[in-house]
């Protein structure tokens, strides 16, 4: 799958894109918002993760490119059990794209592939309470504010609220 927006292609990830995903995640602007990122995120790490990410059927993790460059990723992780029907998105970008609508872009294209190619009712993201700008993209896309996981996170070291948004596939 490939899909333009706002000049920004989502594509599966490739090798290409293992430089790139060292950077991303060597910078600490982009993963002071992100949860399970191995730290220092290494070029095996990388090669590990495109790996694995290579072989879904259909794809669930997606690279943002912009000029052949990996600038970003969204992707989900699905639930099981009595949660089948739901999946937790995830997203990043890096720190020169923010502010430009590219992740709400994202976001919203994402949700609806979500919802159409797979048995979902609904689609949920936990946003750290130091993340407002992350909380309006889900805002704008139409989630709605589930509530508040409080002192829910333990991140380098400081307690953190937990915002949880969702979206329901006829909204």
């Amino acid at each position: 799958m490939e899909l333009i927006i706002d000049g920004a292609q989502i594509r599966g990830f490739c090798d290409a894109d293992i430089d790139g995903l060292c950077r991303s995640f060597g910078d600490p602007k982009v993963t002071r918002m992100l949860r399970e990122i191995p730290s220092p995120y290494t070029r095996t790490h990388a090669r590990e993760w495109v790996e694995v990410t290579r072989d879904e059927r259909p794809l669930r993790h997606f690279a943002i490119a912009k000029d052949c460059e990996l600038i970003g990723g969204v992707g989900f992780k699905f639930q099981a059990g009595v949660y089948s029907h739901t999946a937790e998105i995830g997203y990043w970008l890096n720190e020169p794209y923010w502010g430009q609508g590219i992740t709400t872009e994202v976001v919203r294209t994402m949700t609806a592939y979500a919802f159409d190619h797979f048995d979902l009712v609904r689609v949920f993201a936990q946003v750290f309470e130091s993340n407002p700008a992350s909380a309006r993209v889900l805002e704008k896309v139409g989630y709605q504010l589930d509530g508040r996981l409080r002192k829910n996170v333990d991140k380098d070291g400081r307690l953190l609220d937990e915002l949880v948004y969702s979206r329901l596939c006829d909204e």
